[in-house]
């Protein structure tokens, strides 16, 4: 039998909209052949027509999940088709229920496969099919990360923005865990969080997590500019090094003006609190999701779609 990867899974969840657990079904029936799995979703009537399912879901909302104590925290991404569904209480109730179901999920093949947190006697991809027929849009699990804090002490907290729309999650850590229990520690952790949100271009914590193709490929793109075409060597290689720390900056959290407090940066917030809770103190990791990010929305003309509906009828 052909191994059924990821990707062969995911190829057939976009040309039919069956759910993720259908898919590799059908394609370990079909020995990994994607014309044949989708004629037998069709046969099934899992893929028999796709009129909700091949619609584009870029819309949707972002959740979080922080568990009481701080130890494990959830980011999810769940998409449907109009922000009419998205604002649903249902939709709503779904997407947070699914958040807190990632906690103990290692990958969204799994998270589908739990039972239903508020209906065991359906899987969670069973549910969400109800869901499809029930609000009448394509819905789909985009994607999700948990953070779960094992080995080091400390606290993982969260931030939702503007409705939905942007979502963080992030780790701050100490060396023991006397600090995780003060306000100020805790604070740090949400604001950082909010920090993140309000800086788009933030993509790592500091410039030691920058790999080191991102910076060479920073330096090349300064190296290659116009402007410097006719400059010494020497002086070239100055003006790029200056560029080039000033990019690097943009892209490091700790490097931010503090939203709080535009007259520090984060990393001497991260100092305050360390003085304060009298041990190391350090924000550890954090993942941004922006909704439909990546996605290409289909754009539609609004007269033809309504000509083309008195047209069938």
């Amino acid at each position: 039998m052909a191994e059924i990867s990821a990707k062969l899974v995911q190829e057939l969840r976009q040309k039919t909209g069956a759910g993720m657990m259908d898919c590799k079904k059908a394609l370990k029936e079909t020995n990994g052949n994607v014309e044949e799995a989708i004629d037998w979703l069709r046969k099934k009537g899992i893929a028999s027509a796709g009129k909700k399912s091949d619609r584009i879901a870029a819309e949707g909302l972002v959740e979080t999940f922080v568990q009481p104590g701080g130890k494990v925290g959830v980011l999810i991404e769940v998409n449907c088709q109009t922000d009419f569904v998205a604002r649903n209480d249902a939709f709503k109730a779904l997407v947070k229920n699914l958040a807190q179901q990632a906690a103990t999920a290692d990958s969204l093949e799994s998270l589908l496969a739990q039972p239903y947190i508020e209906d065991n006697s359906v899987t969670v991809d069973e549910f969400i099919k109800q869901s499809i027929a029930n609000l009448g849009e394509n819905i789909q699990v985009r994607r999700f990360v948990n953070f779960a804090i094992q080995d080091t002490p400390g606290v993982v907290d969260s931030y939702i923005h503007t409705g939905g729309r942007v979502g963080v999650l992030v780790e701050v850590s100490s060396k023991s865990e006397a600090p995780t229990t003060n306000e100020e520690f805790q604070a740090l952790a949400r604001n950082s969080a909010m920090q993140v949100a309000a800086c788009p271009n933030v993509e790592y914590v500091s410039v030691d997590n920058i790999p080191a193709e991102v910076v060479q490929k920073e330096k090349d793109i300064e190296m290659g500019k116009e402007d410097l075409a006719n400059k010494p060597e020497n002086i070239r290689e100055k003006i790029v090094q200056g560029r080039i720390e000033k990019r690097l900056k943009e892209m490091t959290l700790l490097d931010q003006p503090y939203i709080r407090d535009q007259s520090i940066s984060v990393e001497e917030l991260v100092k305050q609190v360390k003085a304060k809770v009298g041990e190391d103190v350090t924000v550890s990791r954090f993942v941004r999701y922006i909704l439909g990010e990546g996605i290409e929305k289909q754009e539609s003309n609004f007269a033809e779609e309504v000509a083309a509906q008195m047209g069938a009828k």
